[in-house]
């Protein structure tokens, strides 16, 4: 995965987690520990209201982002070309639309729209494990993987059926969350698989948040998408063009 050394400054400090050799419980949609490489926090921030593909909007505007308020806005680092942005329908619902923009000479520019599922319980901008809720912010995102071949991505992909595969007594429902997962760089560090366990703000700020496949409902903490919006996702987003997530529910997302 392509890191830059300024992110961790750029983007410190907001919104300040399953399976494997050993059983880990991390609180949100999980992995097999891995391997962990010592190194600065990932990157973090803070993030608004749900957006529907239009024109593109001058990159000047604080508010050239449908839905994302002049705070969370400004948190976006200045070199950052593509936003994912999810907007929640509301602080306690698991509903929410996603949107990918890509910054173009003349703005800002929608390039697909999917609906999604986020957190069971919703949001929060003080997420811990176990809580249920997707935490609010922007945060970069640098690496991916999963049971599938790579589909075609230049992040950096690590496949392994028996590091992304869901413990057999899952719900059926839940048995392909897995097949592509995008990590969300929330306390984890970057340039690592998704399923590292290092967690440099410690296990009780949860972890393995992930863009995966969607079971229908509601998740522990990450965001559940289609294949087709995940395939898109993983073949679109360039690490050269430093993408970030901006996430939250629409009220906090437009402060």
């Amino acid at each position: 995965m392509h890191i830059k050394s300024v992110r961790p400054a750029a983007i410190a400090t907001a919104t300040a987690v399953a399976f494997g050799i050993v059983l880990v419980t991390l609180s949100a949609c999980g992995g097999i520990p891995k391997r962990g490489v010592p190194g600065p926090p990932a990157a973090v921030v803070r993030a608004s209201p749900a957006a529907r593909p239009g024109p593109a909007v001058p990159v000047g505007d604080p508010a050239g982002l449908p839905g994302i308020g002049e705070r969370l806005h400004g948190a976006i680092p200045a070199d950052s070309g593509q936003v994912v942005a999810v907007y929640g329908e509301a602080a306690d619902s698991a509903d929410s639309t996603v949107v990918l923009y890509s910054r173009e000479a003349d703005g800002w520019r929608p390039e697909g729209s999917w609906p999604a599922h986020n957190g069971r319980h919703g949001w929060t901008t003080d997420h811990y494990a176990g809580d249920g809720r997707s935490p609010v912010g922007v945060f970069t995102v640098t690496d991916a993987g999963g049971v599938l071949p790579d589909p075609g991505t230049r992040l950096s992909y690590d496949r392994g059926e028996a590091a992304y595969t869901p413990p057999h007594y899952w719900d059926l429902a839940h048995q392909h969350d897995f097949d592509y997962v995008i990590a969300i760089d929330y306390n984890r560090l970057r340039g690592t698989p998704p399923n590292d366990p290092t967690r440099p703000w410690g296990v009780g700020r949860g972890g393995s948040i992930w863009l995966h496949l969607d079971h229908g409902s509601g998740t522990s903490a990450c965001i559940g998408l289609s294949r087709e919006a995940m395939e898109f996702l993983l073949r679109t987003l360039d690490p050269d063009r430093d993408p970030v997530v901006v996430m939250g529910d629409r009220v906090r997302l437009s402060a």
